[in-house]
């Protein structure tokens, strides 16, 4: 996938970019996997704002993507590569040999036509999906399951890639594209291959109207509010707050670490993502 540009004629294709969708061979998703998205605004179930600058935006439609890939041993075909409006990935259609159809993330370079499976016993070719102990050493893999069984959690975003670096005592050792290094059950499940649509982080939006296209409304600066309404507000002239950056209600918004301290996962964690060895307790 290429990223398309523009010449300035106008403002606002000064700076724009576009991914070009010349991968994409269907424009309508299957009616039977999607699902209405009903938008929020960013309230919660008392209709208080606890997400602020979320509101409008283009109607979209939720795809009930695979995440499982369950149907083992049956051979699959792909049949469209598709756009997601919620995800920045790409989705493959697969059809199987009963007829049943199922979205999963498009990996890198699969085509139409290819056939996929799921399994202990299928091969680690691109699009795949196989448990850890059968994963080669060092081949890119995506879609991570941390529970077998629960489906994949971890490695979906465009681009992304992991790979296995070994295995041991029923572990195997994942290295995760933040630079993480984790243990994860040899019986979890992983996709073969990197996830596509790789320029994705290339894009530059360059205007305010695709934003609101996406749903983002515009926030004002703190440093522009006054002390009633900000911590960082207020001061002669023009002054940039003076202290640490902090949330309307005063918690540290960077360098401030919000996963705790005694979660019980930490003990899967060997490299941390700041290449600092985890401490173990």
């Amino acid at each position: 996938m290429a990223v398309k540009i523009f010449r300035p004629l106008t403002p606002s294709t000064r700076y724009i970019t576009i991914a070009s969708n010349d991968d994409i061979t269907k424009t309508r998703p299957e009616k039977r996997l999607v699902q209405i998205r009903k938008k929020t605004g960013g309230r919660n179930c008392y209709g208080r704002v606890t997400s602020r600058g979320i509101g409008g935006g283009h109607k979209q439609k939720y795809r009930l993507v695979d995440f499982k890939r369950n149907k083992h041993g049956v051979e699959a075909t792909v049949t469209a590569i598709e756009y997601d409006p919620i995800r920045t990935a790409r989705l493959a259609l697969l059809e199987y040999k009963d007829g049943e159809k199922r979205y999963i993330i498009a990996p890198n370079g699969i085509q139409i036509g290819v056939k996929v499976m799921s399994g202990a016993g299928a091969p680690p070719e691109i699009g795949n999906s196989l448990p850890l102990k059968s994963v080669p050493i060092g081949v890119p893999i995506h879609n991570v399951e941390m529970v077998p069984g629960r489906g994949a959690q971890m490695v979906r975003t465009a681009g992304a890639a992991a790979s296995v670096m070994s295995r041991d005592e029923g572990y195997a050792l994942v290295r995760l594209p933040s630079g993480e290094i984790r243990k994860v059950n040899e019986n979890c499940f992983a996709t073969i291959g990197q996830v596509g649509n790789t320029q994705h982080e290339n894009v530059v939006l360059g205007k305010a109207g695709r934003s609101r296209h996406r749903g983002i409304r515009p926030l004002s600066r703190a440093v522009a509010k006054n002390p009633v309404d900000h911590p960082m507000g207020g001061g002669a002239g023009k002054t940039s707050g003076g202290g640490h950056p902090v949330t309307p209600w005063g918690v540290i918004t960077k360098g401030y670490k919000t996963r705790t301290k005694s979660k019980w996962t930490n003990r899967f964690i060997l490299v941390r993502r700041d290449g600092r060895p985890m401490k173990q307790k």
